[in-house]
């Protein structure tokens, strides 16, 4: 079913934000690099008003509420550290309850967001590429501000292949009589029209 790939997909950006906010303080929450950029606090803001837009009633209701105050996204107003982490998950937890409401029979309905009609697979997409690209923000900042107390939330530098060794391999090699000698033949054709070329 489309909706649990959907699920997965956004726990694991969830958690990429989850172990960022974990490895901050309450000044670095609040820290920018420069007046026209945001701070951690900020983009939270921003991501959770989104979600809250978004999915609130969103088989009913278009994705841009009228409460919505997108440009008041981008102020901090939090004053604390446990004020960001609430918004934080407030969001989240009203996407997730929306996709919960997605099945195979409406994932192709319609739906509107600024008065634009959508299917429901075509908008979840759209905010499965919107919200990465905030929490890799937030990714970038916290690690400007970690430096080297960052812990990685992916393969550490230089250890790809040390990883790549620890895996379990899924997927065994290929078996040779299970090749076909029919798209053995067209592969050798094409490479030997390659050579003569």
């Amino acid at each position: 079913m489309f909706r649990d790939h959907f699920i997965r997909r956004f726990r694991f950006y969830k958690d990429l934000g989850d172990k960022t906010l974990a490895q901050l303080d309450e000044t670095q929450l609040f820290w920018q690099p420069n007046g026209e950029s945001n701070c951690i606090a900020v983009l939270v803001k921003h991501l959770s008003g989104n979600m809250l837009s978004r999915w609130t009633n969103f088989l009913k209701e278009d994705g841009e509420k009228p409460w919505r105050d997108r440009d008041g996204e981008f102020s901090n107003t939090f004053r604390t550290r446990q004020e960001v982490l609430d918004c934080w998950e407030k969001g989240w937890h009203c996407l997730f309850a929306a996709l919960e409401q997605i099945d195979n029979e409406n994932i192709h309905y319609i739906i509107y967001i600024r008065n634009e009609p959508y299917s429901i697979l075509d908008a979840v997409l759209r905010q499965l590429s919107h919200y990465p690209y905030h929490i890799g923000q937030m990714v970038y900042i916290a690690k400007m501000l970690q430096g080297e107390n960052w812990q990685n939330l992916s393969i550490p530098k230089g250890q790809s292949e040390e990883y790549l060794r620890n895996m379990e391999t899924h997927f065994p090699e290929p078996e040779k009589q299970n090749t076909s000698p029919v798209c053995f033949a067209k592969d050798q054709d094409i490479r030997d029209e390659y050579r003569e070329t």
